[in-house]
C-alpha cells in the first residue's frame, strides 16, 4: 500500500515539490556558510520524493545552533515551501483520491519550517534515544 500511495504521491506533486527542495539546496550551498541549510534541504527532498513509510524523529542532541538555524530556515526559505505545500494539498484535495496526498502534504508542514534538529527514518525503525513526532508520521 505504502508503495502505492508514494506513486500516486510522486505523479501528483511530489516530483515538483522534491525538485522545489533541491533548487533550495542548490541556492543554499552557493554561499559557504549555508551548506547545511542545502544538506537539510536534499534531506527533506528526499522525504518529499518519496514519504509514504518514512517519519520524522527529533534528534535529541540537537542544541541551540539547531534552533537558530531554524529561524534562519525558515525566513529564507521554510515559509516559501510551507506555501508549496499548502497550495499543493489544495489542488491534491479537489479529488476524492487527492485527498489522503493532501492530509500528508500538511502533515510536512511542521518538519519542512522547521528540518533542524529532525531525521527522517523508516517508520518500522526507531534509533536509539529518539522521540517520535507523530504530527508527521506518514
Amino acid at each position: 500500500m505504502r508503495t502505492l500511495l508514494n506513486i500516486i504521491w510522486l505523479i501528483f506533486g511530489g516530483l515538483w515539490l522534491a525538485l522545489a527542495y533541491v533548487l533550495f539546496g542548490l541556492v543554499a550551498c552557493v554561499f559557504i556558510i549555508t551548506i547545511p541549510a542545502g544538506i537539510a534541504s536534499f534531506r527533506m527532498a528526499s522525504y518529499a520524493f518519496w514519504p509514504f513509510g518514512r517519519t520524522v524523529v527529533a534528534d535529541p542532541m540537537a542544541g541551540s545552533m539547531s534552533a537558530l538555524s531554524n529561524i534562519i530556515w525558515f525566513l529564507v526559505a521554510g515559509l516559501w515551501l510551507a506555501i508549496g505545500h499548502v497550495t499543493t494539498a489544495l489542488a491534491q484535495a479537489v479529488t476524492i483520491v487527492g485527498i489522503p496526498l493532501a492530509i500528508a502534504n500538511l502533515k510536512m508542514i511542521p518538519v519542512t519550517c522547521v528540518p533542524f534538529g529532525k531525521r527522517i527514518v523508516p517508520a518500522g525503525s526507531m534509533p536509539e534515544g529518539y522521540t517520535q513526532l507523530d504530527a508527521v508520521r506518514l
